[in-house]
């Protein structure tokens, strides 16, 4: 439904809008939205995580330089389109990447760097855990990060006093409130989905570490408090509103949403957090989440066990890459589009480049891509190193090639997916997907529906993704509705979306497996490249 300019000023003017800003791994993005979860306008900022000492990290000082940046961007927006500033909010909400190790003492000052999902540093440590909790947990989790300080006889882990996510940290220098969702909350320690808090008994195990004996804190002290999707997690204070907008002009008050992970707000966009739904995020890193309706019979070392916003239990299979390095191909050929005297906008060029896979032979004619710039567990890959390679014998069109990095994109998640359905039998009548390389029509997305068998659904809702997803989330926290999350979302949001659903092609399909056999068969080329290829 087209929105009339001056209804939405007079929202706008009113307060009667959410605010949802989410810090992805290349993009922050603030979105503003009317009371029925309509775009009213956006603003972003990029930013790239850089690899420091051996860790990839993002300094605190980008993060307010972006969020900023962003909100600046949308303000223009805003004034530009509707003739209004924006001087107050009804609601927002914070998200951001999940995991990672974001530490700070008891005067607020942060301990160490922030350590972001992308580390697969914390070997030691996740395994130890998942043995000491019979749990699994992945390497990118909080509490990875923290035991393997500890294990590294760390100085710094002495001091901490607070320990939280990225959207926990932002969240909290805006309201003062130091709290998390559920789903942010599931990826830093796991939850016991019947009090919907910390699980106790393995708050218990980990206080009777060996380890633990030279700390005086207790975990517990450290961890952010949980909120549930609905519940409101404070208000934006003066010093919060100076921080999102340095001019002033924005007013203390807003409602804030309890901060939530990027996938739980991926859920959220696309319309999954019914137990038997499931939705896929495909960006730098890539995750599937699957609902559950059942537990999970066995420890999956490739499985997290995470929650949605308002705590039902999902499976999630995380990548840590997924289209760098399809995008690094893309900007090469527009490096050679315009010294050829045509520079083409992104859309373009993406469009083009995807187009090319339409002649492509469906097993990509041989070719194989690693797109792995960061280590990998699902590939147990250790250090990133792009990789293409090819027969002699086997066909260099572009076509081939494009179609070979889309594979290369999804194939990582393709292996972890195979455990859940092969072992676990779980399975979903669709995919709900989501993310950058499915901006072109059908392309992407039909390339996905062969590479893991099921078929894969877009929604025109998601177009703005995770940080829409926290803007109907901050909806939620102030509607007042005793309605569930999934039945709110069903009839206030979603009603009238438009769907998109592709099914897997028959010759797609069997393309994609052989080509998926010859990537498993050359793994170890990726596994090891990381020895002999430097950085």
């Amino acid at each position: 439904m087209e929105i009339d300019k001056d209804t939405a000023a007079q929202a706008i003017r009113a307060g009667e809008t959410a605010l949802g800003l989410e810090l992805g791994s290349t993009n922050i993005k603030a979105v503003l939205v009317d009371k029925s979860a309509r775009v009213l306008a956006e603003g972003s900022f990029g930013w790239e995580n850089k690899l420091v000492g051996g860790i990839w990290t993002y300094s605190l000082d980008e993060v307010w330089k972006g969020i900023q940046s962003a909100y600046v961007e949308l303000e223009s927006a805003v004034l530009k389109g509707y003739g209004v500033q924006i001087t107050r909010l009804g609601s927002l909400g914070i998200s951001a990447m999940m995991h990672g190790y974001l530490a700070f003492d008891k005067e607020g000052r942060q301990l160490g760097e922030f350590r972001t999902w992308r580390n697969n540093t914390t070997g030691e440590a996740a395994a130890r855990l998942t043995k000491l909790f019979g749990f699994n947990i992945p390497q990118r989790w909080s509490i990875a990060h923290l035991f393997q300080a500890m294990l590294n006889g760390e100085e710094q882990v002495k001091h901490v006093a607070f320990l939280t996510t990225l959207a926990g940290y932002v969240h909290w220098r805006l309201s003062g409130e130091k709290v998390l969702g559920m789903g942010d909350a599931s990826g830093m320690f796991p939850l016991d989905p019947a009090t919907g808090g910390y699980d106790a008994a393995m708050l218990v195990k980990f206080k009777q570490l060996p380890e633990m004996a030279s700390y005086s804190w207790r975990l517990f002290e450290l961890l952010p408090e949980i909120r549930r999707a609905g519940e409101q997690a404070g208000h934006l204070t003066e010093k919060g509103a100076a921080l999102l907008d340095p001019s002033g002009t924005l007013q203390a008050g807003a409602v804030m949403a309890p901060p939530e992970g990027d996938a739980g707000t991926g859920m959220v966009a696309t319309d999954a957090v019914r137990p038997g739904t499931g939705n896929i995020s495909v960006g730098t890193s890539a995750f599937s989440m699957n609902v559950l309706s059942v537990p999970l019979s066995a420890v999956h070392e490739d499985i997290d066990v995470v929650a949605t916003p308002d705590g039902a239990p999902v499976a999630m299979v995380h990548t840590n890459n997924c289209s760098s390095d399809f995008n690094a191909w893309a900007g090469l050929f527009g490096e050679m589009a315009e010294l050829s005297g045509r520079k083409l906008a992104a859309d373009e060029l993406y469009s083009l480049l995807l187009g090319s896979t339409s002649g492509a032979a469906r097993d990509a004619g041989g070719l194989l891509a690693y797109s792995c710039l960061s280590g990998e567990n699902v590939t147990r890959v250790e250090k990133g190193r792009p990789l293409f390679v090819r027969g002699p014998e086997s066909r260099l069109h572009l076509g081939d090639f494009m179609l070979s990095q889309l594979y290369g994109a999804f194939a990582p998640l393709a292996l972890g997916m195979r455990i859940l359905t092969e072992e676990e039998h779980v399975t979903a009548s669709e995919m709900v997907a989501q993310g950058g390389l499915l901006k072109t029509p059908k392309i992407a997305q039909q390339a996905l529906a062969d590479m893991l068998g099921v078929p894969i659904t877009v929604m025109s809702t998601a177009g703005s993704g995770g940080p829409w997803g926290m803007a109907v989330l901050a909806l939620y926290a102030v509607s007042g509705s005793k309605e569930k999350l999934p039945d709110w979302l069903d009839s206030e949001i979603f009603a009238g979306a438009k769907r998109q659903k592709l099914e897997p092609e028959p010759t797609g399909r069997a393309g994609a497996a052989k080509w998926l056999k010859a990537y498993e068969a050359a793994l170890p080329l990726e596994q090891t490249a990381g020895k002999y290829v430097a950085e």
